[in-house]
C-alpha cells in the first residue's frame, strides 16, 4: 500500500482535531502526530484503520501502531521549520511535492551545529549518498546567520544546487567596509554604495578559492567549504535585480508564477540600485553592521491565501528605505500625517503577510511603520539565551501585539517556547551513571548499546528539540506548532490553527 501522511481532520465547527497513533486495541493512544508527518503504512484493516510501522529503521523503537484512515492524507502541506539555533536565525522550507519535485531550502543556519544536526536527523532516511537540497540562502554576512553552514558545507553527504547570498561577501581582511570591497560615492547624488558585489561563482572563487588564505575569518572559511564540496552547484547574488522577474515583481528562480507551482517565493530585498552604466550596487545604510543587516535577503512565500515573510536582520534605516522605495516616495513622512497612513496601505501591497519571521531576533530597532505594513496575525522570533542583546526585547513584544492583526496576534519565540536550558538532564545523567557502573561489573551488548543511545540523547541539545516552531500550510489552512516540554509522547504538540472566512479575513480558530 502507498505510504501517506497525517491529515488535518476537523470537527463539525471546522476546528482541527488532534491526531494520534494508537495501540492495537484502537483505544490506547501511543503518540501524538502532526499534520504532514510521514506514515509508513503496512496495510489497511477491515474497520477502516491503517497499520503503521513507526520508526521502521530503528530496531529498538520500531512498533506497529494504528490510525483512522480518515485522519490521513495522500498529500502533505508545505512546511517551514524555524529551528531553535540559539542566538541566530535558521529555518528550513520543505515544499509539498513528493519525490523529484520536492525542494528543500535552508534559509540561514545559525552559528552552531544545531542546523547540521537537524538536517542529519530529518533527512537521514533519504537513500541518495548525497542528498542535494535545492538551495542554501545566506541572508547576509552575520555569523549568527551563516556560521552553521561551515559544518553543513563541509559534509559531502549534503549538497546544494544553489547557494544564494546578498552580494556582500566578507573578504579575509580586517576592518569594516573594506571587507566588502569598500564604498564609492555616486558622482551625482553623493550617496555612498558598495559596488564590488559578488554576482556569481566567478567572484566567489576569486575571493575564497584555493589561492586565497581565509586566515581566521569565518565567512571565507564557510565559502571555501562550499567551493570544496563537489555537491554544491551555483553561487548567485539574490536581490530585486537578481532573480526571476515577472509581472513587476522578482521571484526566486524556479518559484515564480509561471513555474506552475501552487506556491511562489518573492524576493523583496536587498534592493539593488544600478549605476549610470547599469552595474548593480547596494547603498550605505549607516554603519557597517546596519548596512549588511539592512540588505538582508528578504523573502515572501505565497501559498494561495497565505503569505509568510522572512524578515532577515532589517533595522530602522533599512525599513524606512524599503517603505519609501516601494511606495515611490523620496522621504519618510511624519507619523502623524495622512501621507504616512497612505504609505502604510500602499506598502502592504508588497510586504503584507499572515505570519512574519520578526526582524533581527526581536531587536527594538525596527519601525512601527514596517510592522504595520506587514500586519501579520502571527510572529515568529528566533533568538537565544545567555547573550547580551536582551533578545527579544520586552518593549518590542508589546509593539508586536499592538501592530499585529486581529484581537489575538500570536507571538512565538524559539527561546521563550523552550523553558529548559540547552543541554541539562539531571535524571538522565544519574541513570547513565548507574548503567556505567553496572557495565563495569557485568558487561553485556544490550547494556552497552543502551549507554551509547543515552549518551547521544544527553549530547543532543534541547535547543533543537523543544524550541523549534513548525509552520504548515496547504494554502487554505495554516498551523503553527511547537513541542510541549512535558516529555509525553501523547501530549507532544501545542498548535495554533488559522483559516480564512468567506470574506477573506484571517481567523485564529478556537
Amino acid at each position: 500500500m502507498q505510504h501517506c501522511f497525517v491529515g488535518l481532520p476537523q470537527d463539525k465547527t471546522g476546528n482541527s482535531v488532534k491526531t494520534y497513533l494508537y495501540r492495537e486495541n484502537r483505544k490506547t493512544k501511543a503518540l501524538q502526530v502532526l499534520w504532514g508527518d510521514w506514515l509508513n503504512v503496512d496495510g489497511e484493516e477491515a474497520d477502516g484503520w491503517l497499520r503503521v510501522i513507526w520508526a521502521p529503521k530503528n530496531a529498538a523503537k520500531r512498533q506497529t501502531l494504528y490510525i483512522p484512515k480518515a485522519h490521513t492524507s495522500g498529500t502533505r502541506p508545505l512546511e517551514v521549520v524555524f529551528l531553535d539555533v540559539g542566538q541566530g536565525d535558521g529555518c528550513v522550507l520543505i515544499t509539498p511535492e513528493r519525490g523529484e519535485g520536492e525542494a528543500v531550502i535552508v534559509i540561514d543556519a545559525g552559528i552552531s551545529e544545531h542546523m547540521s544536526m537537524f538536517l542529519k536527523g530529518r533527512f537521514k532516511s533519504y537513500k541518495d549518498d548525497a542528498f542535494r537540497f535545492h538551495a542554501a540562502v545566506l541572508t547576509h554576512p552575520d555569523e549568527d546567520h551563516y556560521g552553521g553552514f561551515e559544518q553543513i558545507f563541509g559534509n559531502k553527504g549534503f549538497g546544494f544546487k544553489h547557494v544564494y547570498h546578498n552580494g556582500l561577501v566578507e573578504r579575509p581582511v580586517k576592518g569594516t567596509f573594506d571587507k566588502i570591497g569598500g564604498l564609492k560615492a555616486d558622482p551625482q547624488t553623493g550617496i555612498k554604495y558598495a559596488e564590488d558585489l559578488a554576482l556569481g561563482r566567478q567572484e566567489i572563487e576569486q575571493h575564497f578559492g584555493g589561492g586565497a588564505d581565509p586566515g581566521r575569518f569565518l565567512f571565507p572559511k564557510v565559502m571555501r567549504a562550499a567551493l570544496e564540496n563537489p555537491n554544491v552547484g551555483n553561487f548567485s547574488m539574490l536581490s530585486t535585480e537578481h532573480g526571476q522577474k515577472e509581472d513587476g515583481r522578482t521571484w526566486l528562480p524556479g518559484f515564480a508564477p509561471s513555474d506552475g507551482r501552487l506556491y511562489q517565493i518573492e524576493v523583496l530585498g536587498p534592493v539593488a540600485e544600478p549605476d549610470a552604466a547599469g552595474k548593480p550596487r547596494l547603498r550605505k545604510l549607516g554603519s557597517y553592521g546596519e548596512t549588511k543587516n539592512g540588505h538582508s535577503v528578504l523573502l515572501r512565500l505565497h501559498y494561495k491565501k497565505f503569505k509568510v515573510l522572512f524578515g532577515g536582520d532589517l533595522n530602522e534605516k533599512a525599513e524606512k528605505f524599503l517603505l519609501t522605495r516601494y511606495t515611490g516616495r523620496s522621504r519618510f513622512p511624519p507619523e502623524d500625517s495622512g501621507i504616512y497612513d497612505e504609505m502604510i496601505m500602499e506598502a502592504r501591497n508588497w510586504f503584507s503577510a499572515d505570519l512574519m519571521k520578526v526582524c533581527h531576533h526581536g531587536s527594538e530597532k525596527v519601525t512601527d511603520a514596517f510592522l504595520q505594513a506587514v500586519n501579520p496575525g502571527a510572529f515568529v522570533i528566533s533568538s537565544g539565551d545567555e547573550e547580551g542583546h536582551v533578545h527579544p526585547r520586552p518593549d518590542l513584544l508589546g509593539r508586536l501585539g499592538r501592530t499585529g492583526r486581529g484581537k489575538r496576534p500570536v507571538i512565538l519565540s524559539t527561546e521563550l517556547q523552550r523553558s529548559t536550558r540547552e543541554a541539562e538532564d539531571e535524571k538522565l545523567v544519574r541513570g547513565l551513571t548507574d548503567k556505567v557502573l553496572k557495565l563495569a561489573e557485568s558487561p553485556t551488548e544490550k547494556l552497552r548499546n543502551k549507554i551509547i543511545d543515552d549518551i547521544w540523547v544527553l549530547g543532543r541539545s534541547n535547543v533543537s528539540v523543544y524550541g523549534s516552531i513548525y509552520v504548515k500550510t496547504d494554502g487554505d489552512r495554516l498551523i503553527a506548532a511547537f513541542r510541549i516540554e512535558s516529555g509525553s509522547e501523547v501530549k507532544k504538540w501545542f498548535t495554533f490553527d488559522y483559516a480564512f472566512d468567506e470574506n477573506g479575513v484571517l481567523h485564529l480558530m478556537s
